[in-house]
Order: C-alpha cells, then structure tokens, then sequence
C-alpha cells in the first residue's frame, strides 16, 4: 500500500487513485531565464522517483511538468541580455533538458508552457468573473477576491486575518484588499503582451500552473507537486483559482520536497548561495548528484556539501563494484525478499534511503557469495531494483572508468600503462611496477590485482 504525506491534510495516507489504475500527476516546474540549480534537481529527481515508483506499482500515469516561460524576471533577463523573451526561454529550455537528461530524469508525459495556453489562461479568469472572484482594478491589472473564497489557507495552515494583520502584507490602493494577488497584469510600454477581454498584458504566474493542469488533467486529479517554497502562496492561490472557476475540489494529495541547504541556509539566487546543476557537473557526475538527492528523505532537509557528494560517490562506486564481471540473466525477482523490503521502504513516502540500505545488502552478498549462479541472480535484482530509483543502469565499468576526472588520462592510455606494469612484474622489475602504480594514482586510477589479472576505475 502506498502511503503518502499529504501536505494538505498534514498526515500520512494511504494512496487511492481517482480513477483505478491510473494517477494525474501534475509537478510545477521551471521558471525558465537561467540555468538550473541543486534545488531545482531536488524537485527533478524527487518527482521523476515517484513517477518511476507508481509505473512499478502498475499505474498508468498521466505526468505533466509546465514551463513558465513568461513573467517579471524573464521579461527583465531578456531586456538585460538585449534579447527577445523567446530567444531567451528557447535557450534556457533546451539546458534544462540537457540538465535533466544529465541527472537520469524521464521526460514527463507533456510538458505545456504558458505562452502556449494563453487561450486558456483567459477562459478560467472570465469563469472567475462570472463566479465574482475576479475584478479590474483602476491600473486595468486583474485580481483575484482572496476574502469571497471560504477555504483560503488549507494548505498552507494560514488564517485570512492573520495574513492582514501581517506586516509582510503590501498595501496597494489599486485592490479591494491586500491579500487580492493579480490574474492578470496590463503591459506597459515596450513589454511583451497579449490580446485579451481586460486589455494588452501577461498573466500572473498563479494563475498559468492553475489552467495548465486543469486543462491537461480535468478540474480534479490525483497528486500536485513542487518544492516546500511553493506551498503559499503558488499553491495556495492555485486552490483558490482552480476551484473557484471549476466549483470542485482540485486536489486530491498535496507533494513538497524540502529544500537544498548551504551552511544551514536555504539555497537561493537572493542569497548568492547557490550551484547551478552545470557546475556541479563539472565535479560530479549526474548519477552521483542523484544518488546524493536520494540520500535524504524527499520531504527532509539536503545539506549540500563536496563531502556529501564525495560520500555520494563513494556509495555508488561500491554498488557497482560489486555488479563488475556479472553478467546479468533473466531471473525474476519480484516477491523475493529484496524486492519486499524495497518496495516497503519506497511506499513508505518513499523512503530512498531505507530503499539505498536494501540495495548495499543485495551488494554484500554478491561480494560475499562464491556462487555464480546466485551473484547473476542477485546482480539482476539490484540493477532491477536500481531502476525504480534510476540509477546502476550503466555498464559497472563505463562507470567505474569514467567520470568528470576522465580527462587527465585517457582509457588508453591506462590500459597501455597497465600492460607496461604487467610486463615490468612478469620481469620481476618491482620498482618499474610500483612506479607505474603509483604515477597512475596521481591521475586518479586505482589499480586491483586480483586472480592474476589488473581490473582499473576511477578514483
């Protein structure tokens, strides 16, 4: 059974589809005018898992991930860079991918962008109208009527008057109220805009995650997802709106990741604290980012650090050490007690680290078993199992030998190395032997003599 913390009923529950057999999944995505960072990998990774657990479990999912590809900071990135906003999102698209792509993440089912749904942007603002939860104000910018929606703050746990009371509540003559956020907001000179019943102008970020997933997944589906930062107000307003126009419930079950931390602050662009995820590839591989995303719990904080991803490294590297030389087979390992073990742990709110501790046990006992036929058996149950987090599905040693490092020397020039060393023992040259061994740990290679053979990997 899979249970899952719901943020809106703030418990664990069990999972029950709308429809038998089938989730819409709906994860916000990226807000595209530059590149990507650790925090924005969380939610890749953490949402792609899950996407992988329930195709395990048998559901057929309908996965949706939006692109907002307009509003404020696009509009001002592209004015810095002298470019049009579609230059701009065009470009920072295309990296995303090649980000996600790098990280082992699957493409979602659709991926819809806001520029692309204006015609339905403006169809759920004028059923707001119609139910009098939407107004102009003087300025020709929309707003929504947080006061005339009885449910506002169940996700979030906010009450409206304490929000009012709060000093972090804006006051602007041009709404009834200060807790009013804009549907839609007038262009003004030399911005981009868009023909519209309420004037020239661009929606309000709330308003683009709202349409877009009713529009690709009805006005009630199963999972909404994103990180802890979007619970209020992104998500809190998207209740308001989506239910609002629809008059039914939006939401079933409510998914945050936690965040990424530096020195125990929150990563953030505001900040200046932040990695984007090109320059963590430049030290670590997509696969070792990943496996150090699953070292923490979804919903739990992730210290960010070079050791942390150093130990990420490390974890990998003895999973795949122990897979090196196995050929895999057919065997079936669906109701071993592996498989059991793993499968509790991941619906267990998907647990990835109780999850990673089943896999270091299956790698054990390849090490420790003197029986081919079980390490086959047991390798195919770890590669198997590693899918369902999207990692081990390499080659042990396209791993092993390869690596951000792979270019202070080639595999070549290691293999030609270790055949001079081979030569250099077989001559009882012994200096000559040690020599090469140690020139090759100064570039990273650990050399493993075993059974009269020399297998190499990266350090």
């Amino acid at each position: 059974m899979l249970q899952i913390y719901n943020t809106l009923t703030r418990q664990k529950e069990t999972f029950k589809p709308i429809e038998a057999g089938k989730v819409r999944m709906y994860v916000c995505g990226m807000t595209v005018y530059d590149y990507c960072h650790l925090g924005h990998a969380r939610v890749l990774i953490a949402f792609d898992v899950f996407y992988r657990l329930l195709m395990k479990l048998g559901f057929e999912v309908h996965y949706v991930r939006n692109v907002t590809d307009i509003d404020d900071k696009i509009i001002q990135r592209a004015n810095q860079n002298g470019e049009s906003i579609f230059d701009l999102t065009s470009r920072f698209i295309a990296e995303m991918h090649k980000d996600a792509e790098a990280l082992h993440v699957l493409p979602p089912t659709v991926e819809p962008r806001a520029t692309e749904n204006l015609d339905v942007i403006i169809d759920m603002i004028e059923k707001l109208f119609e139910h009098d939860l939407a107004y102009q104000g003087k300025s020709g910018d929309v707003y929504y009527r947080v006061a005339k929606f009885a449910h506002y703050g169940q996700l979030s746990g906010k009450k409206i008057e304490d929000l009012r009371a709060g000093e972090r509540v804006e006051v602007d003559a041009d709404k009834e109220d200060a807790l009013d956020f804009v549907l839609w907001k007038k262009a003004k000179p030399g911005e981009p805009y868009w023909e519209s019943p309420w004037g020239n102008g661009r929606p309000g970020w709330h308003i683009e995650c709202s349409a877009m997933s009713v529009n690709e997944l009805g006005s009630h589906f199963d999972i909404h997802g994103g990180g802890m930062d979007l619970q209020f107000p992104h998500h809190e307003n998207e209740i308001a709106q989506s239910e609002g126009a629809t008059c039914s419930k939006f939401v079933n079950y409510w998914m945050h990741n936690g965040f990424v931390r530096v020195d125990d602050e929150k990563m953030s662009k505001s900040l200046g604290n932040f990695f984007t995820i090109r320059e963590v590839l430049k030290l670590f591989t997509g696969e070792e980012i990943r496996y150090f995303v699953l070292g923490s719990q979804y919903r739990s904080p992730l210290n960010y650090s070079d050791q942390a991803l150093a130990t990420a490294r490390a974890g990998l590297t003895r999973l795949y050490q122990a897979l090196k030389g196995i050929e895999l087979n057919d065997f079936d390992y669906r109701d071993s007690d592996y498989e059991k073990r793993f499968m509790q742990a991941m619906c267990d709110d998907m647990n990835t680290p109780g999850a990673l501790s089943v896999l270091f046990e299956i790698a054990h006992q390849i090490n420790k078993s003197d029986d081919m036929a079980e390490k086959q058996n047991l390798a195919t149950t770890l590669v198997g199992l590693g899918d369902v987090l999207g990692i081990l599905q390499c080659q042990p040693d396209t791993y092993l030998q390869g690596g951000v490092n792979s270019d202070q020397i080639s595999a070549e020039e290691v293999e030609a190395l270790i055949a001079k060393r081979k030569q250099a023992r077989l001559n009882k040259d012994w200096a000559l032997s040690d020599q090469i061994r140690d020139e090759l740990a100064e570039k990273g290679i650990v050399l493993e003599d075993k059974g009269g053979e020399t297998t190499w990997r990266r350090q």
